[in-house]
């Protein structure tokens, strides 16, 4: 039988119950129905913390050409979900970009503590590539995104990626012709999606510039240099984050003051909220919890588009765009506040900008357009409340000094702290301590597991040694955690807290609300392809994030990522 061509190949994965070893006559009567031409851009679109029920929430309230587009003119999965345990803004990312579990790809947290060095690490650190604008790395952003005082350096690459991303595979593919860029207000959100290959650019709220690192660029390109030149993100100065409509038609616009809403210093609970003055030590932060957050990359992503040329010629050409700006507000507000519901508002109305400039310079028929999340969100404890929910906060670093554990170390001989810290969503253990009193660090793994398991707020507390050797029951949730699960970087103890069980203290700053668990409204995120001939319909069955990335590479007949265990998604290359 003669070699399937690559239009055979991705003839027989659009039916995909048959294997690319189907004779070449059946691939070749189902050929008409897979994509010839390759799109000249393809445009993957994250939404940090958009929960998968928002964009239907507010449905009839958006204008046209932003979700609306998407939603009557795209491929619109209604059963989306992310199937690992952890649901943080790396795992995620990096999820989309190569189909493969953390447990392969290696992003397990945003931050985690290496087993070999004992370091804590910060995701995207890499301190031989420092950023390229001088104090624009480690900066007064901890104070919202505090996961990064994990950094020990402003280096930044995306060197702790394990595997091979789509654009990677693009770029591969298209002997390097392809042009591969990755933007975001967040440096993960940015270069998780650029891959290996491509080159990354995120908002430092030091400087208020956009800033990438050694590893992608020598020297700035003009073009950036005179974005940054001209100081964007001072135009806001003086000003505040105003409603884009009337209160009265919003339909959380009789709930603006909420009491446990987070009430940052100058910018408050209620509209407006001002973002004070340049020289403010937070002004840079506050734009990034509003809609001017968004706006920024937005206008930075168009004049990428121009300068770079993007999709200007036959080769498909890849940017992927995170927006933050809904995480940092449903962290600090909720979301389902007035402030969340304003800004997936401003959002509609960026993405319609975004697409109407692709449409100009591109065209939306040689455009394809995927949008996700990177995780959803549950509702604030202190809404669920008001609601009739049982919702409360567990402190995890309090666990050493229960009466349980207390008694537990005694039995030990342990007298001092036995467990050290935690980090989301590991317990840490001494493990110096445990070798000098000549204790099996799984015994006392699998111990501490056993007396916490029995703890109020915790559904799974499981031994990092019982995941290593497989001995765990084999049930859904205990599945989303070994898919978590990598020997070199998971913590001794994996924690799952109750549904309704949440952590609001991180590193000090007070959350509202906090994402990162196994329960469906942290794994529930929208899945959307549109625009490059796209048929519109709405699939109902269940599919998972790790699907995307397969399905690109063989929409364009590339290899799959190296780590990718997804299946493609046949309403899309049909």
């Amino acid at each position: 039988m003669p070699f399937p061509t690559r239009h055979h190949f991705r003839a027989c994965i659009a039916v995909s119950a048959l294997s690319c070893l189907t004779t070449v006559s059946l691939a070749q009567s189902t050929a008409t129905s897979v994509r010839q031409t390759p799109p000249r851009l393809i445009l993957q679109i994250t939404v940090d913390q958009l929960r998968g029920d928002l964009i239907w929430r507010y449905e009839n309230r958006f204008g046209e050409g932003g979700f609306r587009y998407l939603i009557e003119e795209g491929s619109v999965y209604l059963n989306a979900q992310h199937r690992h345990a952890n649901t943080e803004t790396i795992v995620g990312h990096t999820t989309l970009a190569t189909g493969a579990d953390p447990s392969a790809h290696g992003m397990v947290a945003n931050v985690w503590l290496d087993q070999a060095s004992g370091v804590l690490t910060y995701n995207v650190e890499d301190a031989r590539y420092p950023i390229l604008t001088e104090g624009a790395g480690i900066d007064q952003a901890t104070e919202i995104d505090p996961t990064q005082r994990a950094a020990r350096s402003d280096g930044r690459s995306p060197a702790a990626i394990q595997v091979s991303t789509f654009s990677d595979e693009l770029k591969l593919f298209y002997g390097g012709e392809s042009k591969v860029f990755g933007v975001s207000v967040k440096d993960r959100g940015a270069i998780a999606m650029a891959g290996h290959t491509g080159k990354a650019f995120w908002f430092s709220k030091q400087s208020g510039e956009f800033v990438t690192s050694r590893f992608y660029y020598e020297r700035y390109p003009e073009w950036v240099s005179d974005w940054n030149g001209e100081n964007p993100a001072e135009n806001y100065a003086g000003r505040a984050w105003e409603l884009l409509n009337e209160a009265s038609t919003y339909l959380f616009g009789n709930a603006d003051d909420r009491p446990y809403e987070t009430a940052l210093p100058g910018f408050g609970r209620t509209f407006p909220h001002n973002f004070g003055e340049v020289e403010d030590t937070y002004y840079m932060t506050l734009l990034t919890i509003s809609p001017a957050g968004d706006e920024l990359t937005l206008d930075f992503a168009k004049t990428l588009i121009e300068n770079e040329r993007l999709g200007a010629d036959e080769v498909p050409d890849y940017l992927a765009i995170s927006f933050s700006s809904t995480d940092y507000v449903g962290h600090i507000f909720g979301p389902s506040s007035l402030e969340s519901e304003d800004n997936l508002l401003h959002l509609d109305r960026t993405l319609a900008d975004l697409f109407e400039f692709i449409d100009d310079r591109v065209g939306l028929e040689n455009t394809l357009i995927v949008l996700s999340a990177d995780h959803g969100v549950p509702e604030a404890p202190g809404y669920l409340t008001e609601l009739g929910f049982e919702a409360t906060y567990i402190d995890p670093e309090s666990f050493d000094r229960t009466p349980a554990i207390e008694s537990l170390k005694s039995q030990f001989g342990i007298g001092e702290e036995l467990i050290t810290t935690y980090f989301h969503p590991y317990l840490y253990l001494d493990r110096d301590l445990i070798k000098q009193r000549g204790l099996d660090q799984a015994d006392v793994e699998r111990a501490v597991a056993d007396v916490i398991m029995q703890f109020d707020g915790v559904a799974l507390a499981v031994s990092s040694s019982a995941l290593r050797e497989g001995r765990t029951p084999d049930f859904p949730i205990m599945q989303s955690v070994l898919r978590n699960f990598s020997p070199a970087r998971s913590g001794d103890i994996f924690l799952v807290f109750e549904p309704n069980r949440f952590i609001n203290d991180f590193d000090g700053l007070t959350v509202v609300s906090s994402h990162g668990s196994p329960w469906r409204y942290d794994t529930y995120v929208p899945l959307i392809f549109a625009g490059a001939g796209m048929r519109a319909q709405r699939v109902v069955r269940s599919v998972q994030t790790v699907d995307v990335a397969p399905t690109l590479s063989l929409l364009i007949g590339a290899k799959l990522p190296s780590g990718s265990v997804g299946a493609p998604l046949v309403e899309v290359l049909q």
